[in-house]
């Protein structure tokens, strides 16, 4: 572990890697992973997870790996009792791994893609652990800013106002959300992509949306929304960017 970043005993971090491209972690996030004995990552069973491909070149033979494996992802819809039950117990029992840990004084660099509290499943690590163990946050650059940056205009100008929008929100809830909207991302695609898709139609805002799918990662596609593909993984939004207009 480096030495150049002392940070005190028994401390979790939440450390924020970005949306993808290894360039875009901040420094203190590389300098924090590096002076943590332990590194904590969630991840679905089978793979290393996204925040730790992010993180791979930061995390050395000397790291303590806590890999925190989801008991479900989309074999159960959200909406399921099962789903709440299992999840919620898994964060219960992921906390207090990381727990033994901090109580023996080893701080812990937990990672999370994108910004760990902007939809971050570091906030679950949060809400059980930093009532009891000092706590951090490491900010880090949203996908939603990344994609944003790939398109023809900016975000937001003037006065516009944004609204960042889950995609899990019923259809009528998202048609309202959007209409209310100078400028908005749609986060949470994947399987809420046709609801969404039936929303920004009905809201009137087709013509200015763009679809942006694993935004910095080697395989990203962006192009306009009525060009999107049928289907969306878990890394994709809809982005519409404001017509900067006086108040």
């Amino acid at each position: 572990m480096s030495t150049e970043s002392q940070i005190p005993a028994g401390t979790l971090y939440g450390v924020s890697v970005g949306p993808g491209d290894p360039d875009l972690m901040t420094v203190r996030a590389i300098r924090t992973i590096g002076a943590c004995p332990v590194v904590a990552y969630f991840c679905k069973r089978g793979t290393s997870g996204q925040a730790r491909r992010i993180a791979a070149g930061c995390i050395t033979a000397e790291h303590i790996e806590l890999p925190m494996v989801y008991p479900v992802t989309v074999e159960l819809p959200p909406s399921h009792p099962d789903y709440g039950r299992q999840i919620e117990a898994f964060f219960d029992e992921s906390a207090e791994r990381l727990a033994e840990h901090l109580a023996a004084g080893r701080s812990i660099a937990a990672l999370n893609e994108g910004d760990a509290f902007f939809y971050g499943s570091f906030m679950h690590l949060f809400l059980r652990l930093a009532s009891r163990f000092p706590t951090q946050v490491v900010p880090g650059v949203t996908s939603m800013m990344c994609s944003a940056s790939l398109l023809p205009r900016p975000l937001t100008l003037r006065d516009d106002v944004l609204s960042v929008i889950p995609g899990t929100l019923g259809e009528e809830a998202l048609v309202q959300a959007l209409r209310n909207a100078d400028a908005a991302v749609v986060m949470k695609l994947g399987q809420n992509l046709p609801k969404v898709r039936r929303a920004v139609e009905a809201a009137g805002l087709a013509d200015r949306a763009w679809y942006i799918e694993r935004a910095s990662m080697e395989n990203q596609r962006v192009m306009p929304f009525r060009e999107a593909p049928e289907t969306a993984p878990y890394f994709s939004q809809i982005v519409i960017p404001g017509e900067g207009l006086r108040r």
